[in-house]
């Protein structure tokens, strides 16, 4: 038998940065999705999805370069066979989990490391895969296969696991020593709409930074300050100009912020009013947070949250909030008292 996990992510800071090969900061949570794998006799690997209750068969001899429908489970079959992994035993694989589908967590990512995990394991012959390459074969598989719009972060979080600052330009990660205090997370109920949001989110920012480039064709992003906004300003066509507010402020927050959780020990009263600051982002320019969802993270504020701030491409999905033990249950309950489906505490979890 074979047994595969992996957790969920949160974006901290740096949303919607990772397609503009800015950093974030991102970690893993106490929620997970897993994989028990039992051998059989078929040339099958036999899914299935416990919560879904639902079974999905692949026959490994298939061809899985040309996938019609959006199918991580085969899209990842062949970004291994490209990489040299050979699928010679049939597996029946349950899987189950409890990551908030569709809400900004990263469940479909989770899915896709725990997946590849198996597929490592499942080797005939043992071959050492480091977390690293574990995320990039995830990228590969449910970015790059299908030319989706989003960032590594998810995959590179997930398979590295812990708390980790993502230079998305390098693809390198540095762990965060400190930590950002006690954390709740509540689910809005509304599914979110990602690749809606990413697409517009990332074609704005990018024409935006383009239009700059045209007056100064050596402008980086990377290099940016807060004073480059206004410097540029009147060269942004109107309708990319809140994207551009967005990218250059972003990225000093998640630059701010990364410092802070570099040092040994972190002000998470002022961790809480830049992740306050990074939301208004998002909300006002990116505008990615429905009413409703902002109206109940401004009540957790109001309930003592010392930050709060949508989770993942938006939309809708989950929020998050930092709390103290004594504003904890507070929080929790303005979640749930407007409107949340759901709120609770969770832990950040640290790598193997």
């Amino acid at each position: 038998m074979i047994k595969s996990e992996a957790f969920a992510r949160i974006c901290f800071f740096g949303d919607h940065q990772d397609y503009l090969n800015l950093p974030v900061i991102s970690g893993t949570i106490d929620r997970k999705i897993t994989l028990t794998a039992t051998p059989n006799s078929e040339d099958k690997y036999i899914l299935q999805l416990l919560d879904l209750d639902s079974v999905i068969v692949i026959n490994i001899n298939e061809n899985f370069n040309n996938i019609e429908v959006e199918d991580y489970f085969r899209s990842s079959l062949s970004i291994l066979q490209q990489a040299g992994l050979v699928f010679e035993q049939g597996y029946t694989v349950e899987i189950t989990g409890n990551i908030p589908v569709n809400a900004g967590v990263s469940s479909s990512s989770a899915l896709v490391v725990a997946w590849i995990r198996f597929l490592v394991q499942a080797q005939k012959t043992p071959v050492p895969v480091s977390s690293t390459q574990i995320g990039q074969w995830a990228y590969a598989a449910e970015v790059g296969f299908f030319n989706h719009p989003g960032g590594l972060m998810d995959q590179y979080t997930i398979a590295q696991e812990g708390l980790l600052y993502i230079d998305t330009q390098t693809g390198s990660t540095s762990r965060m020593k400190s930590h950002l205090g006690q954390l709740v997370v509540a689910e809005s109920g509304i599914a979110k709409e990602t690749l809606t949001v990413l697409h517009n989110a990332r074609e704005y920012g990018q024409k935006a930074i383009e239009a700059v480039q045209q007056v100064n064709p050596n402008f980086e992003l990377h290099t940016a300050e807060p004073k480059d906004y206004a410097l540029y300003l009147d060269k942004v066509p109107k309708v990319y100009q809140r994207h551009w507010y967005a990218a250059i402020h972003n990225y000093d927050l998640t630059l701010k912020a990364m410092n802070a959780l570099r040092s040994a020990s972190t002000d998470l009263f002022q961790i809480g009013k830049w992740m306050n600051e990074h939301q208004h982002i998002l909300q006002d320019y990116i505008q990615n947070t429905p009413k409703s969802m902002a109206l109940q993270m401004e009540a957790t504020r109001n309930a003592g949250a010392l930050g709060a701030k949508i989770i993942g491409s938006g939309g809708g999905g989950c929020m998050l909030a930092m709390v103290t033990e004594k504003t904890k249950q507070k929080v929790i309950d303005a979640f749930l008292s407007n409107g949340a489906v759901a709120a609770y505490e969770i832990q950040l979890t640290s790598p193997l």
